[in-house]
């Protein structure tokens, strides 16, 4: 499994911006996409996940301001951000795996993308 992920680029506080990850390969032997973020300095962080059915899940501190869907004809996975904050500056990563528990607990043998920036200035 391949996952590429898109969209990030320097964006001023309060404005929005759309990421996308692109899942390619052996895809039927996944059936959860995730969002997580690093800001430098601190953990990954889940920020959003979305089963093939279309259901999602957001840690409480993610609520609100993001969105995860997802496009099954373009095996294509989107996360929403918006009134983008400066602390939501990082690296976000777009992951896989079999279960949602296994991608809510990063497990080693998710598969990741290779990550895209989000700065957000103030």
């Amino acid at each position: 499994v391949q996952l590429q992920a898109s969209g990030g680029g320097l964006v001023q506080a309060g404005k929005s911006l759309i990421l996308s990850c692109a899942a390619s390969g052996n895809i039927f032997t996944i059936n959860v996409i995730g969002w997580y973020r690093q800001a430098p300095g601190k953990q990954r962080e889940l920020v959003a996940a979305i089963t093939n059915g279309g259901t999602t899940h957001y840690p409480d501190s993610m609520k609100g301001r993001f969105t995860i869907s997802r496009d099954n004809a373009k095996n294509t996975v989107y996360l929403q951000m918006n009134s983008l904050k400066p602390e939501d500056t990082a690296v976000y990563y777009c992951t896989a795996g079999r279960t949602l528990g296994e991608v809510i607990g990063a497990y080693v043998r998710n598969w990741w993308g290779q990550g895209t920036q989000v700065t957000v200035s103030s």
